[in-house]
């Protein structure tokens, strides 16, 4: 799970990562498994360890687009209409913190 914070009157953001919890618990899930379920269970650390490595700034991309989708925007990211759409997905989120936001999702294509 990601979390991102930059409430009014802040301008951090501050991005949370719990990754490595889950890929701990199916390491140790793995070293448990039958060999039936080793393949699954190997894919899906393969899996999180990819997320794990993922940069702060595609988090963020990621999390813009995800919000902008959940209040239908379907526009150009890089608009004034995005911005706008951003801040109504999080009201509480900072004009700045929605401008930088908004820069790390512009230069970080899908």
């Amino acid at each position: 799970m990601t979390a991102i914070a930059g409430l009014s009157g802040k301008h951090d953001v501050l991005v949370i990562r719990d990754a490595d919890l889950v890929a701990a618990a199916l390491r140790q899930a793995l070293a448990e498994a039958s060999p039936e379920e080793r393949p699954g269970l190997e894919r899906a650390v393969a899996l999180v360890q990819s997320e794990a490595a993922a940069t702060e700034g595609r988090l963020c991309a990621r999390w813009v687009r995800s919000r902008l989708a959940a209040v239908g925007f379907v526009g150009d990211i890089a608009s004034m209409s995005a911005l706008k759409a951003l801040r109504r997905a999080e009201p509480k989120l900072s004009l700045a913190a929605a401008v930088r936001l908004q820069k790390e999702a512009v230069a970080r294509p899908e």
